[in-house]
């Protein structure tokens, strides 16, 4: 079966970490990966490392798209450089494409006004708070939340992160998912044969 790509929004300080999980398993999953950046300059992450955007921004159409990924950055609270990912995350919306944000990236959402009418999650609720935004009676403490095609996370929760995603898109269910998480997050030693007798058959 065919997928659409899912689009990894990158950008100068990205946090790198946040989302491996996600993108390593989406593309063993079939999934292509695509980097989108602000412009198809090289960016450089938090952790030093520089990556050529596939894509502008400007050039990712929701239709043309399976999901759009967006980590944190300390830009997303350094100004509005990164306030057309935001925009773009409401076009992903508006058109029935979802959108996962993780860290930094929920502050400059609830600027957006993306989470005011949707259940969300960040690092802590003074955080979002400080944003001005109107979503604060939504806030829910939880390691990730999904609300209507938006996925959010804190910044300490790659994992819990990347279940959502795969849960969203039908990569994992049921036992499979929960044992991949297990795996993942708490190193259950037990998760991996489930695991590994999911991928066996097939």
């Amino acid at each position: 079966m065919s997928r659409k790509p899912v689009h990894l929004a990158v950008y100068d300080t990205y946090a790198d970490w946040e989302t491996g999980h996600a993108t390593a398993y989406l593309a063993r999953a079939g999934y292509e990966i695509r980097t989108a950046g602000p412009s198809r300059e090289l960016v450089t992450s938090v952790g030093g490392l520089r990556v050529q955007p596939a894509c502008a921004l400007d050039d990712v159409r929701p239709s043309e798209s399976s999901l759009l990924i967006l980590p944190g950055a300390d830009l997303w609270d350094a100004g509005d450089d990164l306030a057309p990912f935001a925009r773009k995350a409401r076009e992903f919306l508006d058109a029935g494409v979802p959108v996962a944000a993780i860290c930094g990236a929920t502050a400059g959402l609830a600027r957006e006004g993306l989470l005011d009418d949707r259940e969300h999650t960040s690092a802590v609720s003074f955080y979002l708070a400080a944003t001005g935004y109107g979503g604060g009676e939504r806030y829910v403490d939880a390691d990730a939340v999904t609300d209507r095609g938006l996925i959010t996370a804190g910044p300490t929760e790659p994992v819990a992160f990347a279940r959502e995603i795969f849960r969203l898109l039908g990569v994992y269910d049921g036992e499979v998912l929960d044992a991949w998480y297990r795996l993942f997050h708490d190193s259950d030693a037990e998760a991996y044969a489930v695991l590994e007798k999911a991928q066996a058959s097939g």
